[in-house]
């Protein structure tokens, strides 16, 4: 990875030791400094510049709340490049990895092994259910995560997974999210960090309750049901979750929200759940197919296209699970 661009009132950064990290499917690249034996994070964002202002924004609206977003030390917005606090590399991702084992196997390795994902995946929850209870969780005047933008979000699975249907095709399966979509909508809505998952959370362990979790990646925030982020952590594109451990953690949600309808919550988490994983099926095929990046297809398309299937079983999505039958998926 090349050495990120000079930054401007670096002070004295400017003699920083630079330490590339590994980045993810996103186009933005992070380094990690090391001067004074202190340590930050840059991103260089110059590839998305239009994330930079989201991310300031969100960040200090969640420290703002009493949650662990990255401090941000120094910025140079017009090159989107930001200097910020260094969570270290402990990611809850990381965590699971070390403990060893599957947990969704049912050998005494990972029945041990499920200990500590059954604790991080609490903490990850309870962070939703503080963030969702906070009165002023949703900064003023931020966008909307409506029905129309959740359909232009899974164009792009027509685009890449089925090129070759027709017009006519394509409006069907316009036709049949929009029948569906405005029912997720009927939850309460909260801000929405849209790509919550164990690999954007970092322990830290020497803070309190909620703020063990440091928060990353949230630059694409929007208001919206609050089933959407719980979709996200307990629906993991990249590893399997074992279904015990989500029906706890969805029970341990529900019960810090007694006034929810059950009903119409479970029909919003299936809608949601069919609508991500639609969407990730596209990025992973874009990836694949645009970038060269084989690996989120070959790795984890399979996964994702079960948890779709399983998701599209939920009557309400009787429409959308005939069409994907007929033109994108065989289960």
């Amino acid at each position: 990875m090349a050495e990120p661009r000079a930054f401007p009132g670096f002070g004295h950064w400017k003699a920083a030791a630079c330490e590339p990290l590994t980045g993810d499917a996103s186009a933005r690249k992070y380094f990690r400094l090391r001067a004074e034996n202190q340590t930050a994070i840059l991103m260089d964002a110059s590839q998305v510049p239009d994330s930079v202002a989201p991310f300031i924004r969100i960040a200090k609206h969640l420290r703002k709340i009493g949650f662990s977003a990255p401090k941000l030390y120094l910025h140079d917005e017009p090159n989107s490049l930001l200097l910020l606090e260094d969570f270290g590399d402990d990611t809850f991702a990381r965590a699971l990895e070390k403990s060893g084992g599957n947990a969704s196997s049912p050998s005494p390795a990972a029945t041990r092994a499920s200990q500590p994902h059954e604790k991080l995946f609490t903490l990850a929850t309870d962070v939703l259910i503080a963030l969702h209870e906070h009165p002023q969780a949703v900064p003023e005047n931020l966008r909307a995560y409506h029905p129309e933008k959740m359909l232009e979000d899974i164009e792009l699975f027509v685009q890449w997974r089925t090129p070759n249907v027709t017009a006519l095709e394509r409006e069907d399966f316009r036709a049949a999210w929009r029948a569906v979509l405005p029912l997720a909508q009927r939850v309460p809505e909260s801000l929405l960090l849209r790509d919550y998952h164990v690999a954007n959370l970092m322990l830290l362990p020497a803070r309190d309750g909620v703020r063990q979790a440091g928060l990353l990646d949230f630059q694409d925030a929007y208001r919206g049901p609050v089933t959407y982020d719980l979709v996200s952590l307990l629906e993991d594109a990249r590893r399997d979750v074992p279904e015990d451990l989500q029906k706890k953690l969805l029970a341990r949600y529900l019960a810090a929200f007694p006034a929810l309808d059950r009903e119409t919550f479970e029909t919003s988490l299936a809608i949601l759940a069919a609508q991500r994983h639609t969407r990730v099926l596209g990025i992973f095929e874009r990836l694949a197919r645009h970038e060269g990046k084989l690996d989120y297809r070959r790795l984890h398309s399979p996964r994702v296209e079960k948890l779709l299937h399983k998701a599209l079983q939920h009557p309400v999505l009787a429409d959308v699970k005939t069409w994907m039958e007929r033109h994108a998926i065989t289960e």
